[in-house]
């Protein structure tokens, strides 16, 4: 068998011609027998005996290529083929599919929901149960803390979403699913259209109830979104105590956002309110990732705080994350400075001028360490 270009799942499948005498007809479905028909042949086998020939390997070998290689040249033959053969495939795959994704087989259930969505495209209940597959999952890979591949099935799961809506753009079962998926995402605009969009089409007056308190609640969240904006302006702009009163209150809906709080310590930092920064940065850090400009901005108000120990410690994890990092050299620079160790800060301002020739604070620094301390 050529594999080339085709999935690896498809490695245990063969094409083989009909046998003689084998029927050129099902039901309302013509056999063509110049057409090779794909087989599945069974964990361990290498070879194809005749005598083995089933329904079943022939019906599942065109699944995987309808699956796995849709863009085959016989790809509609292989579908007509299929619901010929099978008329109650699409019952029968939808069933098995349902009780693998209860019972938390996905692969198995992302697979035969693929391959009903494979047999008939229209199929908007098949799309929106890979969806659901995919998002489920997602948050497998979230609590095993493997983001990566939590990420890439829930674009798998916006996808599939999208097909849906394309499909049956008015059904509402789409767009209160969709819905819930943004909802989660925290993409707030999405999940308000399919809401509205699904309050236009519904009769159900509890779901309506349900959807309606929801759009409250986004209408709260984009207000509370709009006053982060609005903080991070001030703050930027040099109002950092607007900004302060600002992120406070959105803390208070949102206690725990992390940059939130990075906010917050970026303000304190700003108006030389060292203690309140540490205790925000150091609540950003406790509920949000070990990023490096967190770690920074901490370490700048341990320095002013004279908790020099910690500084570097905390310097040293920064630099570990960004190990080109100018500023966080610097600062290691300016520490090292304050604790009387002249060498080893010359050294610090050194190494940025080889990542950044022209940087002006490690300039001015090795200046004063030659003019203070007549340090070559």
């Amino acid at each position: 068998m050529n594999n080339d270009g085709e999935s690896r799942n498809l490695d245990s499948i063969v094409f083989i011609s009909l046998p003689e005498g084998h029927t050129e007809q099902i039901g309302d479905f013509t056999v063509d027998p110049s057409i090779l028909i794909p087989v599945e042949l069974l964990p361990g086998q290498n070879t194809w005996d005749a005598k083995d020939l089933s329904w079943e390997m022939i019906i599942a070998a065109m699944l995987k290529i309808l699956v796995y290689a849709p863009e085959h040249d016989h790809a509609e033959y292989y579908r007509r083929f299929v619901l010929a053969a099978k008329p109650s495939i699409i019952d029968d795959l939808s069933a098995s599919g349902i009780a693998k994704a209860k019972s938390r087989d996905f692969d198995v259930a992302e697979e035969i929901f693929k391959a009903l969505v494979s047999l008939n495209r229209e199929d908007v209940n098949s799309l929106l149960n890979l969806a659901l597959v995919y998002d489920e999952h997602a948050e497998i890979y979230e609590q095993a803390g493997r983001s990566r591949y939590a990420d890439e099935y829930r674009e798998l799961a916006f996808d599939a979403y999208k097909k849906a809506a394309s499909v049956a753009p008015g059904n509402e079962h789409v767009h209160f699913n969709a819905a819930h998926f943004y909802l989660k995402m925290k993409n707030y605009a999405k999940a308000k259209e399919h809401f509205e969009a699904f309050l236009a089409l519904t009769g159900d007056r509890r779901k309506r109830e349900v959807v309606s308190k929801a759009l409250a609640e986004i209408s709260e969240q984009e207000k509370l979104d709009v006053l982060f904006n609005e903080a991070y302006d001030f703050i930027r702009l040099g109002n950092e105590r607007e900004g302060i009163k600002k992120i406070k209150i959105f803390i208070e809906h949102n206690p725990d956002v992390w940059n939130a709080w990075f906010l917050l310590g970026w303000a304190h930092r700003r108006l030389s309110e060292y203690s309140e920064g540490k205790e925000a940065f150091e609540k950003a850090l406790e509920i949000g990732p070990a990023h490096s400009d967190t770690l920074n901005e901490l370490a700048i108000c341990l320095l002013e705080l004279n908790e020099f120990n910690r500084c570097r410690s905390t310097l040293n994890q920064a630099l570990t994350l960004e190990p080109e990092n100018v500023k966080i050299i610097s600062n290691l620079g300016i520490l090292s400075l304050k604790e009387k160790k002249v060498s080893e800060a010359a050294d610090y301002f050194k190494s940025v001028l080889e990542l950044e020739p022209g940087d002006p604070i490690a300039r001015n620094y090795l200046q004063f360490i030659s003019d203070e301390y007549q340090y070559p």
